[in-house]
């Protein structure tokens, strides 16, 4: 089975987010890396024939296969959407804020109040199947995710994202996250799902594919 590498984190530091901080986020995540190739290690000799319920070791190796992989992918989701210049929506994903939300002030109340109702992840989602932005949480890797919704914003919102330079103090950590969002990644994540050649001047309600 072939092994992940772990992404370079893109920046040193960010307004509102020490060197210290990231630094320390990033090791997090390199323990993710390393022990989602450690399962699949073990997943090659693993004892099928006993598989149970209840307790196997071939179930807890799947089980935990979901919380470390997921944790590889949220993480380098939230690393590569900042970096940015925060302020308003931007770009396609502006349209669709503005449509599905009412206007980009109800999203930003929207998902700060989940910035502080989540224990893990909040995630701002493309829904394929009804084709509408959702705000979803994850009170932990994986628990709470929703099948068939495109991350398009993630914001982690567990402590170690921000307790050394805020302590308990989350609503603080959650406007430096504002301040440093990448709409440009936003509108990446995007765009694979929208019609071919669709300019942001002709955006319509019928443009998701």
């Amino acid at each position: 089975m072939p092994q992940l590498a772990p992404r370079p984190l893109p920046y040193s530091d960010l307004p509102g987010l020490s060197a210290r901080q990231l630094a320390e986020h990033y090791k997090l995540y390199l323990g993710y890396v390393n022990k989602t190739n450690e399962i699949w290690d073990l997943l090659q000799t693993v004892d099928r024939q006993s598989a149970n319920s209840t307790y196997s070791p071939y179930r807890e190796l799947k089980l935990e296969e979901t919380f470390a992989l997921n944790g590889v992918k949220l993480h380098e989701l939230y690393f590569a959407n900042l970096g940015g210049s925060g302020g308003p929506p931007t770009g396609e994903i502006s349209f669709f804020i503005q449509r599905d939300f009412g206007s980009a002030s109800s999203w930003t109340t929207d998902f700060r109040a989940l910035g502080l109702a989540a224990r893990g992840w909040r995630i701002l989602a493309l829904d394929i199947n009804d084709r509408t932005l959702h705000n979803f949480l994850l009170d932990a890797h994986n628990v709470g995710g929703i099948q068939r919704s495109v991350p398009l914003l993630v914001l982690d919102v567990y402590e170690h994202a921000y307790l050394l330079d805020y302590g308990t103090n989350r609503a603080h950590y959650l406007d430096a996250f504002f301040y440093n969002i990448d709409w440009q990644e936003v509108n990446r994540r995007l765009r694979p799902y929208l019609r071919r050649n669709t300019p942001v001047a002709t955006l319509n309600e019928d443009v998701l594919t």
